[in-house]
């Protein structure tokens, strides 16, 4: 079943990026940053005129991009410390602490991800970038110097909430500082940068290998701040404010600076600054005449959209993704491998494998939980092997490669393009908030679970998962591909018999004093 239904002229996202995606494939949202700011209707968008990527595009980008290093550094650093931990001569955590250590992060970041937009829109993308730094940095400290279990949790909450923070921001500003025609592949350099994290964070065990675990584990840790500091000196010294933030504050001249530089010599940035000042309109017209009520009691359109959506983020985090990331130590040890300097190189090469199939991803998205099933149920079989080492390792590659490719984006593509655009902004809000506590759950509870059910038994519920979400999306994904956003609100109503959903894009579109777009007038079998 083919995934890449992404269509240029229905949304933003020109490549197959998720969030998150808060997202995330673990956290970040990206979806919801491209798709509930405006941009996707252009000029740019549908000229015929190439519009380059320009010199400081590419520099914002990357700037903004190195924020999510922050999550993947923190899921790389605790795959290797978090065995150094349960070390009797460090903190000695028991297993339940590690679980909920490692699993709070995400429970922490979702709530982070909730107060992101509301202070990034009081005072602005740069500011936001600084809060998030901070708060990580502040975390990252305490966590470092840390003598008791209870530290350990308070410096996590600020790790947490810095992390989600975070997040929520980078493919927003990313969003908002790139042409419409550019701004999916773009954003898509978050996840890049947050795999780059994760390898890093991989590359830390190494690092501190021969040195005692209770110095090790907080040497580790303390790396965690070179990056956010030089996030923070990125913000200070390089990155500008976004355009979108800028007209929306009223200062539409600064804000066509700042175009002139991410458009070419000449272009009309006064065009792009109406878009802009439209598109927020139409947000604005959207959030007053639709409430919380249509989400929190869907009509039977919105509840079969809310169904696809929402569970398609949910099932990211349910075919156990985070928690095999945070221990994979574990897993590689029970493979047969005790050396710790091994453990950390099959780490490394593990974490480059994932990097290279990001670029791959952002190529080509296609359904991968068959792929993932079968990784899952190779891990189970190595558990009752006499030596599965290989095969355990190679089994291993495949889960993380086929998530790269289907899951991990496509979980955040699928909501992003069912969503109706009276709902979108809430609705990705409730995804992003689903898949992080689902992440929590499942990551909190891993090692209890696979030690009560056995390695083999767990690794054997999550291939039946894995194939559960392959049913669940036969079942229930509508084909988007050659689709406007419009089209597929008039798919949900047929099929329910409900149009409730094209009354309310009438009603948004009758606050901006413009007439509904066809497909939400008429109703007609889709193609």
């Amino acid at each position: 079943m083919n995934l890449n239904h992404h269509n240029d002229h229905s949304n933003s996202l020109s490549g197959p990026y998720q969030n998150s995606h808060l997202v995330i494939e673990g956290g970040s949202n990206n979806a919801t940053a491209v798709l509930s700011h405006e941009g996707n209707h252009h000029n740019d968008f549908e000229s015929n005129v190439d519009i380059p990527v320009s010199r400081s595009t590419k520099i914002f980008a990357m700037c903004a991009a190195l924020n999510s290093c922050n999550l993947g550094f923190d899921i790389g650093v605790n795959t290797s410390a978090g065995q150094l931990l349960q070390d009797a001569d460090s903190l000695a955590l028991s297993t339940a602490q590690l679980e909920i250590f490692n699993g709070s992060l995400n429970l922490f970041a979702a709530f982070g991800a909730l107060t992101a937009s509301a202070i990034s829109d009081r005072f602005g993308r740069r500011r936001g970038f600084i809060v998030a730094a901070i708060g990580f940095i502040f975390g990252v400290l305490i966590m470092t110097f840390a003598q008791s279990y209870a530290f350990l949790m308070f410096g996590r909450v600020f790790v947490g909430l810095g992390v989600g923070f975070g997040l929520a921001i980078d493919p927003i500003y990313i969003a908002e500082i790139s042409p419409a025609k550019h701004r999916g592949r773009l954003v898509t350099w978050s996840e890049i940068a947050l795999n780059v994290g994760i390898l890093i964070g991989f590359s830390s065990g190494l690092i501190f290998n021969n040195i005692q675990p209770d110095s090790a584990w907080r040497l580790m840790f303390g790396m965690g701040t070179i990056m956010p500091m030089t996030m923070i000196a990125l913000v200070v010294w390089v990155m500008p404010e976004s355009p979108r933030w800028l007209v929306k504050e009223g200062r539409e001249v600064e804000a066509e600076q700042i175009l002139s530089l991410v458009y070419p010599e000449g272009y009309n940035t006064s065009t792009v600054v109406n878009e802009i000042k439209d598109g927020i309109t139409r947000e604005e017209a959207a959030e007053q005449s639709i409430g919380w009520g249509v989400i929190l009691s869907p009509s039977p359109a919105y509840k079969r959209m809310l169904f696809v959506g929402l569970g398609a983020a949910i099932a990211q985090q349910l075919v156990g993704i985070d928690a095999v990331q945070y221990f994979m130590m574990y897993i590689i040890e029970r493979t047969g491998i005790e050396s710790r300097t091994t453990q950390s190189l099959i780490l490394i090469l593990l974490g480059l494998l994932k990097l290279a199939v990001i670029f791959i991803a952002v190529l080509t998205l296609n359904d991968a939980s068959t792929g993932m099933a079968i990784a899952c149920f190779m891990i189970a079989i190595t558990f009752v092997m006499e030596d599965g080492t290989f095969l355990g390792i190679i089994a291993l590659a495949l889960y993380l490669s086929f998530f790269s490719l289907g899951m991990g984006p496509g979980a955040w593509l699928i909501p992003a393009e069912v969503f109706s655009t009276t709902i979108r902004a809430k609705a990705m809000s409730m995804a992003t908030f689903l898949n992080r506590i689902t992440a929590t759950v499942v990551t909190s509870t891993f090692l209890t679970v696979a030690e009560s059910f056995t390695w083999a038994g767990y690794f054997s519920i999550l291939g039946i998962i894995c194939l559960l979400v392959l049913l669940f999306f036969f079942l229930y994904l509508p084909e988007t591909k050659g689709r406007s956003l419009e089209e597929m609100s008039l798919y949900f109503a047929e099929l329910t018999g409900d149009n409730a959903i094209l009354e309310a894009e009438k009603k948004v579109y009758a606050g901006i004093g413009r007439p509904a777009p066809p497909s939400t007038r008429t109703s007609g079998t889709l193609a």
